[in-house]
């Protein structure tokens, strides 16, 4: 009988090692990966703290009114309306026909406007009496100027002055440009406000006594400034997330003006500073995360 002969690894046959490979890969291809570029986390859009300038800008609000009203009347008694040639809401010129009266003695005259403007108000009535000493048969704005007449505190009358230049929404008119016309001197002493006089620039037909709003740019701030959705608000304060070495650093900071979707960060970054752009509460100190770009998140 043939003596056992041993079984070493070189008597092994070639299917029986490549099976065992393949055992051994599939095993191995169920174990987690390990990280190997540091801590995994979420992907985040970030972008870098950049100056930007934005305006400093006063805010007046009030009521449009005309700059100068010139009241029409007869020179003379005892004349009666024959007839109405202009009525409110008119556009006339200097010495365009508003109205006939006839005289006591017979004949009519003319009833003309002493400055070109908008006709604000009539109250001529066919037949009516007229004369200079009763009602202004018509009102009008001389040469079709209105103000915006507002009030603002104290603190911020020092930052204007005559000749700035404003933005100002009127209700029913929408946006027109204006100027600053005249800054008071003085405040009232129980609100501490203090009165100001925008010239309103425009074409269009304004209403008398309607509302107003002016954004009066005063000059302009740089400095480091961040999109508005980088900032958190909340119990501990004005908040905004950076990323370093991979993970999630919170900043508080003070902010100041706003414009344009961006907010000015007075202190707590500095240009450069990686900022996530959508800061959120689901991301908090230390998290690990995996940056992108604004620029590639688009893309």
């Amino acid at each position: 009988m043939t003596p056992f002969a041993a079984y070493t690894p070189s008597r092994i046959p070639l299917a029986a090692l490549l099976a065992l490979a393949l055992t051994t890969h599939a095993l191995a291809a169920d174990e987690p990966d390990a990280p190997k570029d540091g801590p995994k986390g979420a992907t985040v859009t970030v972008l870098k703290a950049a100056k930007f300038c934005f305006p400093n800008m006063v805010e007046v609000s009030g009521l449009v009114i005309p700059r100068e009203e010139t009241m029409v009347r007869p020179d003379r008694p005892g004349l009666k309306v024959a007839e109405i040639m202009a009525d409110a809401g008119d556009t006339v010129t200097a010495g365009q026909a508003l109205a006939r009266l006839t005289l006591p003695e017979g004949g009519s005259v003319q009833v003309t406007a002493p400055v070109a403007g908008l006709i604000a108000n009539s109250t001529a009535v066919v037949g009516a009496a007229a004369s200079p000493r009763g009602e202004a048969l018509f009102s009008i704005i001389a040469r079709s100027e209105f103000d915006l007449i507002g009030m603002v505190p104290t603190e911020y009358l020092a930052r204007l002055a005559v000749n700035q230049t404003a933005r100002i929404k009127i209700i029913g008119a929408g946006e027109v440009d204006g100027k600053v016309r005249r800054v008071a001197p003085i405040v009232e002493p129980n609100t501490q406000l203090g009165q100001v006089i925008v010239s309103v620039t425009t074409n269009r037909k304004l209403l008398v006594n309607s509302s107003g709003r002016a954004m009066i740019k005063t000059g302009q701030s740089c400095g480091v400034s961040v999109p508005l959705t980088a900032v958190l608000y909340g119990s501990a304060g004005t908040v905004v997330q950076v990323v370093r070495r991979a993970r999630v650093e919170t900043k508080r900071v003070e902010i100041g003006l706003m414009d344009g979707g961006q907010v000015e960060i007075k202190e707590g970054l500095t240009e450069g500073d990686i900022v996530v752009a959508r800061a959120g509460a689901l991301l908090r100190e230390g998290d690990p995360v995996r940056p992108v770009t604004a620029a590639a998140a688009g893309n």
